[in-house]
């Protein structure tokens, strides 16, 4: 009889465990319209693609018939590359958007979060926008979503630009808080409405090199994009998919010119798959960028896209 009844205060006191942690750190999402206000204001705009009502931007000369495209990674936005545009612009056309699962974009409808449906997202979001060919570049997901869909339309891509991108195999030496949560069974369950905002703040520090310049603002950001419906599902089921193990192989077919761009102090995808992209890439140009983390567009964009220009410049100029 002394079992059941120890088995009882246990569940009662994983209710109530529950119930505290909900109340503290439980968040609604937040609708929809409310975060346009804030995150989508001029040169903002939405497009209807594959069923779902696209965020994204395009800005700068409108007579560059080769456009750059950038693709942010997991768990970001457009906006990681918002200081890029202001060096790009006078010159280039420069688009991006926020993929499936982030930003104000939301989820994609079927669940499927394999790269070779964000390679075709890319594709139907690059043929609305009437884009034929691209200067096509990418961070971390943003990146392999990038060279993978090089490998499969090879004629729409003028040259790449690899920023911090997976792709290889690798042993990360620190991973973000939010991804470890988001694999653990059970508890990525909750966390779908349990979701502290520390994590967030965290998790952004963590693939930063220099934690200070990890604002509240940008915290925020993080966290708020985040809570919009569906995007804390998409997150789990993304990070839930399967990898392909040996997609990397391709990666020596690809013939355009591409810039790697990494941070040394990279501790999710080590600096180390940066030679692997050198080694096996024909047509390449590596830098590395000291004292920058994952995002070196966000955390260090003058530098960042300093290095960008340099590679389109002298690419134009052979």
């Amino acid at each position: 009889m002394r079992l059941p009844k120890l088995l009882k205060i246990l569940l009662i006191s994983v209710f109530f465990l529950v119930v505290v942690v909900s109340l503290l750190f439980g968040y609604r999402d937040i609708p929809l319209d409310e975060l346009k206000t804030k995150y989508a204001q001029a040169p903002s705009s939405f497009t209807m693609i594959d069923g779902m009502n696209v965020h994204f931007r395009d800005e700068g000369n409108p007579n560059d018939s080769i456009p750059i495209v950038l693709i942010h990674g997991t768990g970001s936005s457009l906006h990681t590359f918002d200081d890029w545009p202001e060096f790009l612009k006078q010159e280039y056309r420069v688009v991006r958007m926020d993929l499936p699962a982030y930003g104000l974009t939301g989820p994609f409808p079927d669940r499927d979060y394999s790269i070779k449906k964000y390679v075709e997202f890319i594709k139907h979001f690059l043929d609305e926008k009437g884009i034929e060919k691209c200067i096509l570049g990418g961070n971390s997901l943003g990146g392999e979503i990038s060279w993978r869909f090089t490998t499969v339309y090879p004629e729409m891509v003028d040259k790449l630009i690899l920023i911090d991108a997976a792709g290889y195999p690798f042993k990360a030496q620190s991973v973000p808080l939010a991804f470890r949560v988001a694999r653990i069974p059970v508890i990525k369950n909750m966390f779908t409405f349990i979701t502290p905002k520390s994590i967030a703040r965290s998790s952004v520090e963590n693939v930063y090199a220099d934690k200070s310049k990890v604002t509240d603002e940008l915290a925020d950001r993080y966290f708020e994009l985040t809570l919009r419906a569906g995007n804390r599902q998409a997150f789990v089921d993304r990070l839930s998919m399967e990898r392909p193990t040996d997609a990397y192989q391709y990666i020596s077919e690809i013939k355009q010119p591409t810039l790697v761009l990494w941070g040394d102090q990279d501790l999710l995808i080590p600096v180390e798959n940066a030679e692997l992209f050198h080694k096996d890439l024909p047509n390449d140009t590596l830098v590395i960028l000291e004292n920058a983390g994952h995002v070196p567009m966000e955390e260090v964009p003058l530098r960042s896209v300093k290095v960008v220009r340099s590679f389109l410049d002298a690419k134009e100029n052979d």
